[in-house]
């Protein structure tokens, strides 16, 4: 291989490893972009090895950041983002807890499933991960505690079913991945619906035979409220405010009413209406609501400045060519080689959060699999599901650091990680049930928009 192939190599598992330091990601991708284009200079000018990569080159960084600054369809991802903590903050989560939960209070490990419903309308309305999964621990766990569910049970229901909002749409990840491989977030949205309504199925199947087969880990509540008719209408009259929100956002899009851009504001403006409507919007929610919204924002787009000088860079080593000769050199043809791609984003997802995988390693892959003759619709989002893991599997799992913040003491790391492993099992199985049935991705989009 070129030095310069050896630089870009250097480039990448230093950023694993600079990740471990705790330092802000942004500033680990933008510093490495400096400091590798400045080795490239120094090798070139003084020693002679051909790099390709000058202060020149690396400024190209600017124009595309700019680009960035002037995509429509990001303007998507503020917009989401204050839609889900609107939400939060109205308390339609916790009407439908207790709503739902008088349904299911008969049925062994019935709170369990009234988490897993709860979580997948939470990841239809609000698709932010640290919402959904704070919001399912203190309305969830501390319910399933006091009647006696086993806790790595309990705590793996959460953190699993609070993972769904970065798939399910609308998904401030299909919105990021759909911007770097320029495609369609709508045909991402309606090709991810299907999947992640997969994954709730999957779940609510494992609690269910989970229950019957260890009864004392998920028995039925003590006290039961009788089911009649007024915990039906109790419901009915928790779900259809959200259910019209979901309406209203991924019925416009789905049906070519609105793009996506123009949801997310129909969206957080409906949010903000119906935390208004309850009396739960003062002065003080407001703020809080738009700091957080504008702190969110602005991580993700500094990683944003930060991966796109460091992809810049990356390339221009020759680290894209690298690994695309990598992959169809792989000796397994191409369905392997997607699996192979698949097992390496899984483990990566270990190491490194979802966002730099999107940005990154997604780019890289993607024309290789589109050379190979996949669907990249279908491996876009199989991707996001694969990637979805990540925030699972220790040491990085963010969905695990936001359970143990808010929940009570008894509930330790090491129990966590045991909740988790059965979930990133049932994970593994949605991968290969989409992979081995490419028209649970296919089939709406093409429904929707043709072939």
């Amino acid at each position: 291989m070129e030095i310069r192939e050896w630089l870009a190599i250097a480039m990448f598992f230093l950023f694993i490893a600079l990740i471990f330091t705790g330092f802000p990601v942004a500033w680990v991708l933008g510093g490495l972009a400096v400091l590798f284009t400045a080795l490239a200079i120094v090798l070139e000018h003084d020693i002679g090895f051909y790099t390709g990569v000058d202060w020149a080159y690396s400024s190209l960084a600017v124009d595309r950041i700019w680009d960035i600054m002037h995509n429509w369809v990001l303007v998507a991802l503020p917009m989401f983002i204050l839609m889900g903590l609107f939400l939060d903050r109205s308390g339609i989560a916790s009407d439908l807890m207790r709503s739902v939960a008088r349904l299911f209070g008969r049925v062994p490990g019935g709170l369990a499933v009234t988490v897993t419903l709860i979580g997948l309308l939470l990841a239809a309305t609000t698709g932010i991960i640290g919402a959904s999964v704070v919001l399912l621990s203190l309305l969830g766990l501390p319910v399933m505690l006091r009647e006696g569910y086993r806790p790595e049970f309990a705590a793996g229901t959460v953190c699993a079913v609070g993972t769904l909002g970065i798939l399910i749409p609308p998904s401030i990840m299909l919105v990021l991945m759909a911007d770097r491989l320029a495609m369609s977030v709508g045909d991402l949205f309606l090709g991810a619906l299907f999947p992640g309504i997969l994954l709730g199925v999957l779940y609510t199947l494992y609690i269910l035979i989970y229950a019957q087969l260890q009864p004392h880990a998920a028995p039925v509540p003590a006290e039961r409220l009788p089911l009649d008719k007024a915990a039906v209408f109790e419901v009915l009259r928790a779900t259809l405010p959200a259910a019209g929100l979901i309406l209203a956002v991924l019925g416009s899009i789905f049906f070519g009413v609105a793009t996506p851009t123009e949801a997310s504001g129909v969206g957080a403006l409906g949010a903000a209406a119906l935390a208004g409507a309850k009396g739960r919007l003062p002065w003080t929610v407001l703020q809080d609501v738009l700091r957080e919204t504008t702190r969110t924002t602005g991580y993700i787009f500094g990683i944003f400045v930060g991966a796109t000088a460091f992809s810049l860079v990356l390339r221009g080593l020759g680290g894209d060519t690298l690994i695309s000769n990598a992959l169809l050199g792989l000796p397994f043809g191409p369905t392997g080689t997607v699996i192979s791609i698949l097992f390496v984003t899984f483990m990566l997802g270990f190491v490194l959060d979802w966002i730099e995988i999107a940005l990154i390693v997604l780019p890289l892959v993607a024309p290789v699999v589109s050379h190979l003759g996949f669907d990249l619709v279908w491996f876009t989002v199989l991707f996001a599901v694969c990637l979805q893991t990540s925030f699972l599997t220790p040491p990085v799992g963010f969905a695990l650091f936001y359970l143990k913040g808010v929940a009570p003491s008894s509930i330790d790391v090491p129990t966590i990680y045991r909740g988790v492993v059965p979930f990133i099992g049932l994970q593994a199985a949605g991968v290969a049930l989409i992979f081995v049935w490419p028209d649970l991705v296919t089939w709406l989009p093409e429904m929707a928009y043709g072939p």
